[in-house]
């Protein structure tokens, strides 16, 4: 039986980021099982048609009960929240 799996080479946050204790560190969960390259910058985007508003390498990425949770660092800001 076969897991489907979505290859994503941007992070869409649609605005439901969770910022953690350390500055730069922010946590997302997706539905489903995605696979994101780990450490290497990524755009960041509100949703996937607005223009990239940071860059971000992912520090940790685990699938468990038909999610994906991520921990990203925030290398480059490009707007003003």
């Amino acid at each position: 039986m076969g897991m489907p799996m979505e290859l994503n080479t941007m992070i869409v946050t649609k605005n439901k980021e969770i910022r953690l204790k350390s500055s730069n560190l922010y946590t997302l969960t997706k539905e489903g099982y995605r696979l994101y390259p780990l450490d290497i910058p990524l755009e960041i985007r509100k949703t996937k048609e607005t223009k990239p508003v940071a860059i971000a390498k992912i520090n940790e990425m685990t699938w468990k009960d038909g999610q994906t949770e991520l921990t990203y660092e925030l290398l480059d800001l490009n707007t003003v929240n």
